[in-house]
Formats: C-alpha cells, sequence, structure tokens
C-alpha cells in the first residue's frame, strides 16, 4: 500500500507539473523562454497515463477481474500510442532535448518537474510503449488479477520517468519506483523459488541505488559549494562540471557506476539476473529483460558520459573490459544451460556486454549502436521469452532435454523461433546485426583488441542458441510433445509487431539512426573536451524547437 501511495503522491505532483507545463518551459533555470509556444504536455503524460491506469486497475471490482486486464490493457495501449506520438513530434536532425516539460517541485532545493527527450532516449520510450501492452496480451492469460496488472502499469510509469528525467531527484525517484513493483511481480507471480529471486533481485539494486543517492546529493552539494546556486537540474550541472575538481568527479561517477552496473548488469554484479529472469512470470520477464536492463545501459550514457565525460574517459578502460569479460562469460555460461529460459537470461549479459562496449568506446559508431543495441536486445529477447513462455503454457516444462521434435508438431511456431533467435544471433538482415556491428566497429576504432575479443562472443551465441534450438525443435517428436499445439491466434498477433520491427530494423535502420546520430555526436564531442567549459547539447522546447547551444549558461539559437 506504502507504494501505491507513492505513486499517487508521485502522479499528483505530475499532474500538477502537467498544469504548469501547458506552456512549453525552458531547459534549464538559465534559458530563455519568452519564444516558447504552447504545447501538450506529453512527456508528463507519458509518465502520469500509466500510474492513474494503476490506480483505476486497482480499483475495479473483485466480482469482475477479467475487467482489470482489460483496463490495464487499455492505458498500456494508450501510453503505447503516445509513445509513438512522441516519436512523430521528434524533430530529426536535433542534438538537444525536446518536448521539454519543467514545473518546480520543491523550489529551496531547486528541484523540479523537469522532463526532456532526445535521439538517446526517443527509441528507448517507444520501446517502453510498445512492450508493455505485448506483454500483458502474450503473458500467461490466467493471470487474471488486477495487483498483477496494477503493478505492471506502475513499473511502465517508473521506467518512463527514468527514461525521461532531466532532474537528479525525479531520476533517483523514478529508478527507485521500478524495485517495488518488480518485486511484487516476481515474488506473487513467479516460479517455484520466486521469494528468493525477488528478495535477492530487490537487495542487489537497492544496495546499488544506496550508492547513487550518496552520489547525486554530493553531485548538487559540492556544486553549491562551487559558487553556484543549489541544483538538482541535470542539464544546470552538466553545463558547468568544471567546478568540481577532477578526483571528485571520478569518486562521483563511480558512485553513479555501481548503481548502473548492478541494473545493466555488469559481471560480476550479475548473479541477481539469471534466478530473477528464471522465477518471473512470463510478463515480467519480457519487461525485466526489453525495458529494465536498459536503464542501467541508458545511465551510464545520460549520467555517466553527459555529467562525467572525464571521469567516464577515465574508467572506460576498466569498463570495456568488464563488457568483454560479459559478453564472454555470458555466452559460455549460456552455453551450459538445460533450462532454456536460463539460457536465454545468460545470453542477456553476453548482449549487454556489448552495449557496455560500444558505450564506453566513446566513439559515434559505438555509441550508435549501442543505443540501438538496446532496442533490438529489448524486441528480440522480449519476442524469445514470450515464446519460451508459450512454450512452458503447452508443456509446463522449460527443461531442453524433454522439448524435441517441435517442429514437427508446430513448423509455424518454430518458424518464428527461427527468426527471433537468428535476430538475437545478429544474422544480417535482421535486426541484431545492425547494433553489433556499429558497436565492434566503433570499439575497433579506440580498443581495437577487446573488439576482437568481444566478436568471439558472436560465434559463442551462434553456437549455443543453434545447439538449443536443435535440440528443441529437430529430432524424433517424443510422444509427450505430440499435441504441443501450433501458433495461437492471439499469440500471432502479440508477435506480429515485434516480427515486424525485427525486419523492419534490419533492412531499413535508417530512420532510427538519423534521429539517433545527431545527439550521440554532441555527447562524443562533449566526452572528447573532458570536462572544462564544456557546451552540452541545448535542451529545446516546443515541437518546433530549434537547433541551440549553451554558452555559460546562456541559449544561442541557431543563428547566433
Amino acid at each position: 500500500m506504502s507504494a501505491l501511495a507513492l505513486v499517487g503522491a508521485t502522479a499528483a505532483a505530475a499532474a500538477n507539473a502537467a498544469t504548469s507545463a501547458t506552456s512549453a518551459s525552458a531547459a534549464n533555470a538559465a534559458t530563455s523562454a519568452a519564444d516558447a509556444s504552447p504545447q501538450f504536455p506529453v512527456l508528463t503524460a507519458l509518465v502520469v497515463l500509466p500510474a492513474v491506469g494503476a490506480l483505476v486497475t486497482g480499483l475495479v471490482s473483485r466480482r469482475r477481474p477479467e475487467a482489470a486486464r482489460q483496463v490495464a490493457v487499455l492505458f498500456a495501449v494508450l501510453t503505447g500510442a503516445l509513445s509513438i506520438g512522441a516519436l512523430v513530434l521528434f524533430k530529426t536532425g536535433t542534438p538537444g532535448f525536446q518536448l521539454v516539460d519543467k514545473a518546480t517541485w520543491i523550489k529551496d532545493l531547486d528541484i523540479s518537474w523537469f522532463l526532456g527527450i532526445d535521439g538517446i532516449s526517443l527509441f528507448l520510450v517507444v520501446l517502453t510503449g510498445v512492450l508493455f501492452p505485448i506483454a500483458m496480451l502474450g503473458g500467461i492469460p490466467h493471470h487474471d488479477e488486477k495487483p498483477f496488472y496494477a503493478w505492471l502499469l506502475m513499473l511502465e510509469a517508473g521506467c518512463m520517468g527514468v527514461f525521461l528525467a532531466l532532474d537528479l531527484f525525479v531520476f533517483f525517484v523514478m529508478f527507485e519506483i521500478v524495485l517495488v513493483p518488480m518485486y511484487f511481480l516476481i515474488a506473487g507471480w513467479g516460479y517455484e523459488r520466486r521469494r528468493y529471486a525477488a528478495i535477492k533481485f530487490f537487495l542487489y539494486t537497492m544496495l546499488g541505488s544506496a550508492f547513487m543517492l550518496v552520489g547525486l546529493v554530493a553531485t548538487a552539494v559540492l556544486y553549491q559549494r562551487a559558487g553556484h546556486p543549489l541544483t538538482f537540474n541535470l542539464v544546470t550541472i552538466a553545463t558547468n562540471q568544471g567546478s568540481i575538481a577532477t578526483t571528485t568527479a571520478r569518486w562521483l561517477f563511480l558512485s553513479f557506476a555501481v548503481a548502473f552496473a548492478v541494473k545493466v548488469p555488469v559481471f560480476p554484479l550479475h548473479t541477481w539476473l539469471p534466478d530473477a529472469h528464471t522465477q518471473a512470470p512470463t510478463a515480467g520477464s519480457v519487461i525485466l529483460a526489453g525495458v529494465m536492463l536498459k536503464l542501467g545501459t541508458y545511465g551510464f550514457l545520460r549520467f555517466g558520459l553527459y555529467l562525467f565525460p572525464e571521469a567516464a574517459t577515465w574508467f572506460a578502460p576498466a569498463m570495456v573490459t568488464l563488457g568483454v569479460i560479459g559478453i564472454i562469460y555470458g555466452a559460455v555460461a549460456a552455453a551450459m544451460q538445460r533450462d532454456l529460459k536460463r539460457l536465454i537470461a545468460y545470453s542477456s549479459v553476453a548482449h549487454l556486454g556489448f552495449i557496455v562496449l560500444g558505450t564506453f568506446a566513446i566513439t559515434t559508431q559505438g555509441l550508435e549502436g549501442g543505443v540501438l543495441q538496446m532496442v533490438n536486445h529489448g524486441i528480440s529477447t522480449g519476442a524469445l521469452f514470450l515464446l519460451v513462455g508459450m512454450i512452458y503454457e503447452r508443456r509446463h516444462t522449460r527443461a531442453i532435454a524433454e522439448l524435441r521434435g517441435l517442429q514437427r508438431a508446430a513448423p509455424i511456431f518454430a518458424a518464428v523461433f527461427t527468426v527471433v533467435m537468428m535476430s538475437s544471433i545478429g544474422v544480417p538482415g535482421l535486426n541484431g546485426f545492425v547494433g553489433e556491428f556499429l558497436t565492434l566497429l566503433g570499439a575497433f576504432l579506440t580498443r581495437r583488441w577487446w573488439a576482437v575479443v568481444g566478436a568471439t562472443g558472436v560465434i559463442v551465441a551462434a553456437l549455443y542458441l543453434l545447439w538449443a534450438y536443435q535440440r528443441v525443435f529437430h529430432g524424433k517428436l517424443d510422444d509427450a510433445n505430440a499435441d504441443f499445439g501450433e501458433l495461437r491466434l492471439r499469440e500471432g498477433l502479440v508477435l506480429a509487431p515485434l516480427l515486424g520491427i525485427i525486419v523492419f530494423l534490419g533492412v531499413y535502420p535508417k530512420p532510427v539512426l538519423d534521429r539517433i546520430e545527431p545527439s550521440v555526436k554532441a555527447l562524443v564531442a562533449q566526452v572528447e573536451n573532458n570536462g572544462g567549459q564544456r557546451q552540452p547539447p541545448v535542451a529545446t522546447t516546443g515541437t518546433s524547437a530549434r537547433e541551440g547551444t549553451f554558452v555559460r549558461g546562456e541559449r544561442k539559437g541557431a543563428g547566433g
């Protein structure tokens, strides 16, 4: 109930922000918005809508449990449509934040409800909006219990808030909110060892968050001691980050990095992930892999590189090393699994190692590949967990040894699994190839030998996924699998959007890369300046935002 109260309070604060943000606001305290035109607070709505949906779902009568699922799916679909609307309104070619919503929350501390979206966060928001309704519809239907769907919507609100927040305090609140619903989803609707997995997940993540809390408070206080007004505004602090001593900034980066490394997770902080994935219900696994793991990799981009560029450069060799170890370790560990769901969980450790490698290569190609691979992993691995959930629903087992010859019983199901598996391997023509190629290319430019070692992970991934596929779908059809059943209409409709995205991004990724590239280039240029008086991307307002730069806290338009 305390979690419901927390979300209710957050939704109320956001609703107040929405009222104040019907006029577009400035990027930070120093930016003038005199030329801004009124706009609908799209980003605030992306956070508020699922939070309100969670409360409405919780009010559904217990005598109509099926209505809870219908209400939750409706709110999730509306949120997904709104995320597509943000994509349509997003102006290509602008490196800064767009569709900005800003309203004062705690005036004395300069804490604001400050949301913005750029090329780095845009497709993570769309991914979140798309995956949640798919997870609700694709999960095992017997979850007609309103708390289950209320927790899912609360989780969506928190994830949206993380990807959109440009205030350190708001980011932390949203980062913490996501822990509560995921804990209850695993503990309440998971499998045999669900409580152990839920507690392990919660403790690991809470420990990392404690480090981040210390880091963000210290960042704001040290910024004030450098002669600036106290603020938690990310853009304001990033503009003047040279005020904090180099050694101190490295410690601050480390405090944030611990929290993000746990969430990714980066080797060796990954041990909670296989248990959480294996014990979570299907919808929980889809969201955990597709969205929640991206909170950590996104945090490295938004707060590690953007806020502490010199420290990120200094720590880059260590982070690249951990990323490559994660690639190899995850691939080898996956090859040793006999549970299909656990195998996919370890494959996520390897895939996220690629994202860490691309991020800390700190090149345009590496970062583009990393951002794109976040989206690709969410789509492909989310689809794999859906398919494994469908197998479990039919056979009540995930043991690879007990699944044999399924292609004979369900050829269409096998064909869909093949496409998704190939996208996860990174076969050309499917989405996984583009992200992996850009990541390795970017890493090769600065970390040549690590890129070569990381590339071996692609080969190992192909081996263990093909091995698992051969064991499950080929061979003699066992009697226990004879009535496995073909892909159902509901399942096909749920998987169709994911299959479409897999093929589209593999054949024609240009529209996505065109929107990612300007923000990535601006971030790389910022990091290369090593922290002094840097020029971060401008936070712009409205749907017709103009390109510009911050110069000593003042906004200059594209025309100078």
